[in-house]
């Protein structure tokens, strides 16, 4: 495989994030409506109408957009999946994700044109299970996240023209390739059809009980329980030289459709540069590290893929679900990149880091509303006031507020104002 063709695949939880996405540099985006979609609040965001503006937009940036159909019917849901694989169909989107054989072989039927690509929920782990799907016609397997790169290669040998796409980055399910049914026992969202409760990341009390008399005595680590079952974050940007040199990779992905859009926006940029740093010679592993830090998240480890479970330790956060990162996002910039919309507490006379995409330009300037200047690699935005721009003046300006900010020039769309903590 050629690893100049490797492919950045991002997630669009929104059209917004899906654009942020495309913008910091990602290849491919995945994304659905809420039928039979593994996340049916982000999916939710999008409905047929805007999908299909969604795929019409990606194409016209000569990238790709893939369907996520990726739940477990039920028979009762037959139908209407039929219908809204018809449906998806004519949207035209670049593959569809799917989780298993029967659906498979209904999309097969009713969309023999459109690439079908395996949800990683199948959980291949082996080129037996590799070559059925290709038999029924699957493109590309997104392969289990408890599979290794050593056995990737393995696979590979048995089905060189399979392509393979693996996840790089983001959440952990505690469950084994996300088969799940802590939210169904209890509150009875069913996870494998989309409507996790993310009840691995509650905070739990633990008893120890005594079968003779029924005494229950209780174990905690403090007063706030543990979260015992909370796995840390996936992170493989220190490997990407690794996984690029194995060759047997064609698709790097990364999770999270319901995160915000300074996630998609920084997990994006991160192994953009990875990867094009790889190709060039110059890969630099903390580089990639810095910048993914700034993000929230539940501490990092690196997954089954380069290490197997029995050779690492601390792959769990029992004391917090998500709280860590190295910088607060205070504003994100529209698009048009004249204005801003405020995140958090905005102030006049502070600086602010422009996060912005790779090979944006941005140009100094001062007047009346504020100035942009660079100190050594970084960019900063300092307002002398805030102006909205229905002509309000704000001593302060919050999160709540929905006007836009004027900006004192203009900064490339989607960029990110922060802070470090």
């Amino acid at each position: 495989m050629n690893n100049k063709n490797i492919e950045l695949l991002s997630p669009a939880g929104n059209f917004e994030k899906l654009k942020i996405a495309l913008e910091y540099g990602a290849d491919a985006v995945y994304a659905g409506v809420s039928h039979f979609s593994l996340r049916t609040r982000s999916a939710k965001e999008f409905n047929y109408d805007t999908f299909y503006e969604a795929v019409n937009y990606t194409h016209k940036m000569g990238k790709k957009i893939y369907a996520t159909i990726n739940g477990f019917p039920f028979n009762s849901q037959i139908e209407l999946l039929k219908k809204h694989i018809m449906k998806m169909t004519s949207i035209k989107p670049d593959a569809f994700i799917v989780s298993t054989p029967g659906v498979i072989k209904l999309a097969r039927e009713i969309a023999p044109n459109i690439p079908i690509h395996l949800s990683t929920q199948a959980n291949v782990m082996n080129y037996l299970d590799a070559l059925f799907y290709k038999e029924v016609g699957v493109k590309r397997i997104i392969a289990a996240r408890e599979v290794s790169l050593k056995d990737l290669k393995e696979i590979k040998k048995e089905v060189p023209d399979m392509e393979f796409e693996i996840f790089v980055h983001g959440s952990m399910c505690f469950a084994y390739s996300g088969r799940c049914l802590i939210s169904s026992l209890q509150s009875g969202r069913v996870p494998n059809r989309g409507s996790c409760a993310n009840d691995c990341r509650f905070p739990y009390t633990l008893y120890a009980e005594n079968k003779e008399d029924g005494t229950l005595l209780k174990l905690e680590e403090d007063e706030n329980g543990t979260h015992i079952m909370n796995a840390k974050d996936l992170n493989l940007s220190n490997y990407i030289d690794d996984i690029l040199k194995s060759g047997v990779v064609n698709s790097l992905k990364i999770e999270g459709r319901t995160k915000s859009p300074y996630y998609v926006a920084i997990a994006t940029k991160a192994y953009r540069m990875a990867i094009d740093d790889y190709l060039k010679g110059k890969f630099d592993a903390k580089k990639y590290e810095k910048e993914l830090e700034t993000t929230k998240h539940r501490g990092f480890n690196d997954g089954y893929l380069v290490k197997r479970p029995y050779q690492k330790q601390g792959e769990q956060n029992l004391k917090e679900s998500i709280s860590l990162g190295t910088h607060q996002v205070y504003a994100l910039v529209g698009e048009e990149g004249k204005t801003f919309l405020a995140k958090d507490k905005v102030e006049p006379n502070v600086a602010y880091e422009i996060v912005a995409p790779l090979n944006s330009k941005i140009q100094a300037c001062q007047n009346e509303i504020g100035q942009i200047f660079s100190e050594g690699k970084n960019w900063y935005l300092k307002l002398n006031k805030i102006q909205t721009i229905n002509g309000k003046i704000y001593d302060t300006i919050h999160s709540g507020n929905t006007n836009p900010v004027i900006l004192p020039c203009s900064l490339p769309k989607f960029s990110f104002l922060r802070k470090k903590i």
